[in-house]
């Protein structure tokens, strides 16, 4: 279960927000929602640990994040805004390299796979630089196909993708709800989770 209560954040002499909160259990998925500056971004970063809230607390399976520390982390799967990957490194170096950075074993072949069912097949060994953005969003989203960690926080996981990857994608989400995963996402695209197992929370900011 991940609870938040009463979380503000400020920025500058700006307060985004205040007095947030929410509780999540297996198989939810919470959808953030609010205006661009509402504070979304920074609510994901407080629930991965990346950034400090100005008031309340956050809590995995009873316990304070700031407590549990690694051990929360190693449940984590954060999917930024940012792709994540490095320009001079292929598509399945990225995928390998960051499955080695979570300790994770994924081998070449599953590797493969993901970036095939992401409609990256043919690119696998040319160097991210030469990728379009769309691309480069697939090359970040690939890490879905073989995740298994409980909690995903994703920020905006359908910017720069066509009608047909959305749909794989909300299927990969569905399937991990389905697993008795949690989910956090924003989006600015209404998606259907793909699983009648998924139960869909709203939050909105601003």
């Amino acid at each position: 279960m991940l609870e938040a209560t009463g979380l503000e954040c400020v920025r500058g002499e700006r307060r985004l927000f205040a007095g947030v909160g929410f509780r999540l259990h297996a198989g939810e998925l919470l959808s953030l929602q609010g205006s661009n500056g509402s504070g979304k971004t920074s609510l994901l970063r407080m629930l991965c640990g990346l950034s400090p809230a100005a008031a309340g607390e956050i809590r995995w399976r009873g316990e304070t994040i700031a407590k549990l520390g690694e051990d929360y982390r190693r449940e984590l799967c954060y999917l930024g805004h940012h792709n994540a990957i490095k320009d001079e490194l292929s598509p399945l170096e990225n995928l390998l390299a960051s499955a080695r950075l979570a300790d994770e074993a994924l081998d070449e072949g599953c590797a493969l796979d993901a970036l095939e069912r992401l409609g990256l097949a043919g690119r696998e060994d040319l160097a991210c630089r030469y990728l379009s953005q769309g691309q480069k969003r697939r090359v970040a989203l690939s890490r879905l196909c073989h995740e298994r960690r409980a909690l995903w926080v994703l920020d905006e996981p359908y910017v720069a993708l066509d009608a047909a990857a959305i749909e794989l994608v909300a299927g990969l989400i569905g399937a991990h709800l389905q697993r008795g995963g949690l989910a956090v996402l924003t989006t600015h695209q209404p998606v259907e989770i793909s699983t009648a197992a998924a139960c869909v929370r709203e939050l909105r900011l601003g």
